[in-house]
């Protein structure tokens, strides 16, 4: 088991190199100029003209051939240069420690609510399948499956800070911002995040839920469970001692995937609660050119999913102790 983490920790370096790669090819081919963009924020009153463009471009280093720039951005990291963002002006792993916060415990807080949801019933649903608890808990999930996230998202809005304010004269949560932890404290600034957190969880309970109870049914027609079955055992035993460890095992691929998406998700839910993140960052600077910015939002994304999927992979030996790594 050690060797092989050693192994994956290895390999994530030429992993994260690959990525890096693509993304950094991907971003000089698609159409736009940051160079434009900088301009028009020197002087915004002013167009550029394709001569100015021309010129900042060259002054850049953007036309370079695309190898050239590709070594030179390796040799920058090497060195442990990231580079600086061209709109922000400043270090990008330092613009993003600035704004992580928020994103990082939306991705979170939302994750452990889809967990909390969707496990249990996908479960459920399984264990009473064809009756009225597997179609209610069916029927919910495609409700949430197809609603966007930021219709559920704005209906909160609505409900628990414009509607219960006009109700009973106070908002249950607030509608926009957040209040970094170091100036209101952890409790104020969770209940900031509560509708953010609950309206991009429940986006993913719906896929959460259905792959439950699919897995589930298949470990409930496994020979060892009808041999269970023909032993005696009871029906809780069965299900929640045999069935439900070998269910949370193949299930937990899930969870690497969905903090992802969460993360990438979240761009759209702090738009609608104005919320200045990583999701927000990530928009502008995707907006804006920024390739130093984008480049690093990506590596990190990229090593939170590979980190994730390792420790899973970690999990499932201790959950089943037969799953030999080589």
């Amino acid at each position: 088991m050690g060797k092989y983490v050693l192994k994956r920790f290895l390999l994530l370096i030429p992993t994260l190199f690959i990525v890096l790669s693509i993304v950094f090819l991907l971003l000089r081919f698609a159409k736009g100029s940051p160079a434009r963009e900088l301009l028009i924020e020197e002087n915004p009153e002013i167009t550029p003209s394709p001569e100015e463009v021309y010129a900042k471009e060259v002054e850049m280093g953007l036309h370079d051939p695309i190898l050239t720039q590709l070594v030179r951005f390796y040799g920058q990291i090497l060195r442990g240069d990231w580079g600086e963002s061209y709109k922000y002006k400043m270090p990008v792993f330092e613009k993003m420690a600035a704004v992580w916060e928020p994103t990082l415990l939306i991705a979170g807080f939302a994750t452990i609510i889809t967990v909390v949801i969707a496990i249990p019933a996908g479960i459920f649903s399984a264990t009473h399948r064809n009756s009225l608890l597997d179609y209610t808990i069916s029927t919910f999930s495609t409700i949430t499956m197809v609603v966007p996230g930021f219709c559920v998202s704005i209906m909160f809005q609505f409900l628990f800070s414009i509607w219960w304010q006009r109700k009973f004269g106070y908002r249950l949560f607030p509608a926009v911002e957040y209040k970094y932890i170091e100036k209101v404290g952890f409790i104020n600034s969770i209940h900031y995040l509560v509708m953010p957190s609950v309206s991009l969880g429940l986006h993913h309970v719906a896929s959460m839920a259905r792959y439950t109870r699919t897995t589930m049914l298949d470990v409930l027609s496994q020979d060892y469970i009808r041999t269970a079955r023909a032993k005696g055992l009871s029906r809780n035993k069965i299900y929640y001692k045999h069935a439900l460890k070998n269910t949370l095992s193949i299930v937990g691929t899930m969870i690497a995937g969905s903090v992802a998406g969460m993360i990438g998700g979240a761009a759209v839910t702090e738009s609608v609660f104005n919320i200045h993140g990583m999701g927000s960052l990530t928009v502008t600077s995707l907006n804006f050119r920024d390739y130093p910015q984008e480049q690093a939002i990506v590596l990190f994304t990229a090593f939170l999913f590979l980190f994730l999927d390792l420790l899973l992979d970690i999990m499932y030996k201790l959950l089943d102790p037969r799953i030999e790594y080589e």
